[in-house]
């Protein structure tokens, strides 16, 4: 029987065609079956890098988790520059892309993989927890620099906007208009943002 294709960075390659099969199929769609399928690899190479598939899926989402940390740096150095409307817009439509919707649809699926998560420290709800404190370090930040009110709550704000975003782009069939996004950002951030001086 073929072994399918020899892997060279085995976790990459793994990684990528869960991304897709999660892409297509969903959530109840990713089996280790599908990956390996996806991979062009033998059933049993996800076992060989792995000790089960729910370190596989762990260790996927935590790949994810990881790609969050650069979003958080990018966008905290946009920090007193732009619009903090604009700002926010941009990096919660990069954080709710299509890959990342479906894999909070799939920690919500599985209570062995959220257990899994929340011992490796990640946040109670992955990628979204990961996402809302990007977002309260960035409306710290911009506070600290005074483009919003001091007495805003940022521990209130960034759920808000992060839930917000959540809810806009959990179809996955039809994504939000760019418009809708920082219609949503705007009118969470109300009262918060300096006015225009007439």
């Amino acid at each position: 029987m073929p072994t399918g294709v020899a892997l060279r960075d085995a976790r990459e390659q793994l990684f990528a065609a869960a991304r897709r099969v999660l892409l297509v199929g969903g959530p109840h769609g990713l089996t280790s079956r599908a990956v390996t399928t996806e991979a062009g690899v033998a059933k049993g190479v996800i076992h060989r890098h792995f000790t089960d598939f729910d370190t596989f899926l762990a260790e996927f989402v935590l790949d994810r988790i990881a790609v969050l940390d650069r979003q958080a740096a990018t966008l905290r150095d946009t920090a007193g520059s732009g619009s903090v409307v604009e700002n926010l817009a941009t990096s919660l439509t990069e954080l709710f892309d299509p890959v990342a919707v479906a894999i909070v649809a799939l920690i919500v699926s599985r209570d062995e993989l959220r257990g899994r998560l929340r011992e490796a420290g990640a946040a109670s709800i992955p990628v979204l927890g990961e996402g809302t404190a990007m977002i309260a370090d960035y409306l710290t930040t911009e506070q600290d620099l005074g483009r919003i009110s001091a007495d805003a709550d940022v521990t209130t704000l960034a759920p808000t906007l992060t839930g917000a975003a959540h809810l806009l782009f959990a179809d996955r069939e039809n994504a939000p208009t760019t418009t809708a996004v920082h219609r949503s950002v705007a009118a969470v951030l109300t009262g918060v943002l300096p006015q225009p001086h007439a």
